[in-house]
C-alpha cells in the first residue's frame, strides 16, 4: 500500500528469453545445409569439370596419336605424312583446331587451320611423353595444346608434334556445367531450408497447443492439460499435470488446516471474551488455561505447515542413522536415567527432510523415554521400499481400545506428566504428508508400546 492509501499493484514479471527455439533450429538447418552443399557443388564442379577436360584432351590425344603415327621422313629430310587428318576444321583458316610440327633447324610445319600464325616451340626442354597444357599466345583465342617430342626413323633430330584446340567450345561446357549446378544446389539448398522451417513448425506445433492449455488454466476453464500429445511431449505434460495437482493439494490442505485452526481458536477465543465480559473471578485462570489450549493448536498446526511446504523438494532425503543419533543425545540430556539402545544398518536413507525426520523421532522417542520404565529399543531396518522406526518401551503399555484415539489433537492418557498431547499427532500428520504410516502395537520384547513408522526410502 502506497502513503495515499492505495492497495500497490503487483509487478508483472516477465520471463527471461534465449531467443526463439524454432529461429535457433531453422538457423542451425541453415547454415549446416549450406555448408554440406557448398562442399558437395564445389567437389562435384571439380570431378564434372575435370571430365569434360579429360574427354577435350583425350580428342587431342587421339589426333596427336594419329598424326605420329602417319609421319615419314621425306627425301629432304622433312616430315611428311602419309594421310592427312580427316577433320575437315584442320584445313579451315583460324578454325580453333590445330597441329604443327617442329625441328630444329627445319621450317616449322603447320596444319592449313594456322594460316599464318604458328604455334610456340621452346626446344630447351624436351616431351618425351604427353605434355598438356593452357596456352594465350593467341590474343583472341585461348588454346589448349598436347604435344610430343618424337624421334622417326631415319632422322636424327627431335621432331616436337603439337596438336592445339580453342577453349572456346571447353569453357562454354563448363560454365553451362557450373550454371547447371549452381540454379541446381540453389533450388535444392531453398527447398531443404523450407522443408526444415515446416519440420521445425509442424514439430514444435504441440508446444504452442501446451501453452494454449496453460493459458485456459490460468483463465480457469480447465484444471489440467487433457489433449492427447506426441510421445516426445507427453511426458512433460504428465510432470506438469502432476506439478498443477500437487500445488492443488497443498493449497487445499492451507485452506483445510487454515479452516481448522480458525475454528480450533474459535471457541477458547469466545471462552476468554465472555469471561472478560463478565468479569469473572477465575478470568486469570481462564485466560492461561484457554491459551494454553491456543497454543497447542497453533504449534500443531505450524509443525504441519513446514512439513507440507518441505515436501514440495522431490531431492529431499535424509541420512536416518545420524538423525537417530542426534535425537538420542538430546532426549538423553533430558531423561539421564533412561537406557537407549539402537540398532539397524546405518546407510540408510529416508525420503523426506531431515528436520521432519528429527521431529518425528523426537516425538516418539521423548514419549518412550517419558511414559516408559526406562528402557528405550530403537530399530531401523529396510522394508520394501521403506525406511522402518520400530520405538519401544518399557511402560505400562497402552490397550488396543485406546491407541486410535492417541492420535487426537490434545489427547493423553496420563495426564500427570507434562505435555501438550500434539506428540503423536504431529507425527502421523508429518508421516502422511511423505506418504508415510504410523501405527501403535504392543513391544513383545520390552512390553510396553511399540510405535511402527514407516517412510518411503530415498533411491
Amino acid at each position: 500500500m502506497d502513503l495515499s492509501g492505495t492497495p500497490a499493484q503487483p509487478v508483472p514479471v516477465t520471463q527471461q528469453s534465449t531467443g526463439s527455439l524454432s529461429r535457433r533450429m531453422i538457423v542451425t538447418a541453415a547454415v549446416w545445409i549450406t555448408l554440406l552443399l557448398t562442399i558437395g557443388g564445389f567437389a562435384l564442379d571439380r570431378v564434372l569439370t575435370n571430365a569434360v577436360t579429360r574427354s577435350f584432351d583425350d580428342q587431342l590425344e587421339y589426333v596427336l596419336t594419329a598424326l605420329i603415327a602417319s609421319a615419314e621422313i621425306g627425301p629432304e629430310k622433312e616430315v611428311r605424312f602419309n594421310r592427312e587428318p580427316a577433320d575437315q576444321r584442320f584445313l579451315e583458316s583460324y578454325s580453333g583446331l590445330y597441329w604443327q610440327v617442329s625441328g630444329k633447324g627445319f621450317e616449322d610445319f603447320p596444319s592449313r587451320s594456322l594460316w599464318d600464325r604458328r604455334l610456340a616451340y621452346g626446344s630447351q626442354h624436351r616431351d618425351l611423353g604427353v605434355h598438356i597444357y593452357d596456352s594465350t599466345q593467341f590474343r583472341d583465342e585461348k588454346l589448349r595444346i598436347i604435344e610430343r617430342d618424337v624421334r622417326l626413323p631415319g632422322s636424327p633430330v627431335r621432331w616436337r608434334f603439337q596438336v592445339a584446340g580453342s577453349r572456346v567450345g571447353l569453357d562454354e561446357q563448363i560454365k553451362a556445367l557450373r550454371q547447371t549446378l549452381l540454379v541446381s544446389f540453389l533450388m535444392l539448398a531453398i527447398g531443404l531450408i523450407v522443408m526444415a522451417a515446416l519440420q521445425t513448425f509442424y514439430g514444435l506445433w504441440p508446444l504452442r497447443k501446451v501453452r494454449e492449455e496453460i493459458a485456459l488454466m490460468r483463465a480457469g476453464q480447465s484444471r489440467q492439460i487433457d489433449r492427447a500429445m506426441p510421445v516426445e511431449v507427453a511426458p512433460m505434460v504428465e510432470e506438469l499435470n502432476g506439478l498443477i495437482a500437487h500445488n492443488e493439494r497443498q493449497a487445499e490442505e492451507a485452506r483445510r488446516h487454515a479452516g481448522n485452526l480458525a475454528h480450533a481458536l474459535k471457541t477458547p477465543l469466545t471462552v476468554i471474551m465472555n469471561a472478560a465480559t463478565a468479569n469473572a473471578d477465575d478470568l486469570g485462570p481462564t485466560v492461561i488455561r484457554e491459551a494454553t489450549t491456543m497454543r497447542r493448536q497453533v504449534d500443531h498446526h505450524l509443525a504441519r505447515a513446514r512439513a507440507v511446504g518441505r515436501r514440495g523438494n522431490a531431492h529431499s532425503r535424509a541420512d536416518v542413522w545420524p538423525s537417530l543419533e542426534s535425537v538420542e543425545r538430546a532426549v538423553g540430556r533430558l531423561y539421564s536415567h533412561v537406557r537407549f539402545d539402537l540398532d539397524g544398518p546405518k546407510d540408510l536413507k529416508a525420503h523426506v527432510e531431515r528436520q521432519d525426520l528429527d521431529e518425528m523421532l523426537g516425538n516418539l522417542i521423548e514419549n518412550a523415554a517419558k511414559y516408559g520404565g526406562g528402557s528405550v529399543f530403537v530399530t531401523v531396518k529396510a522394508q520394501a521400499g521403506f525406511v522402518e522406526f520400530l520405538v519401544e518401551d518399557d511402560g505400562r503399555g497402552i490397550p488396543e481400545s485406546e491407541r486410535q484415539r492417541l492420535f487426537d489433537r490434545g489427547a493423553r492418557l496420563d495426564t500427570g506428566k507434562p505435555g501438550t498431547g500434539l506428540g503423536l499427532a504431529i507425527v502421523r500428520d508429518v508421516a502422511e504428508i511423505y506418504d508415510g504410516t504410523v501405527s501403535l502395537e504392543e513391544s513383545e520384547d520390552l512390553g510396553g508400546l511399540l510405535v511402527r513408522l514407516r517412510l518411503p526410502a530415498a533411491t
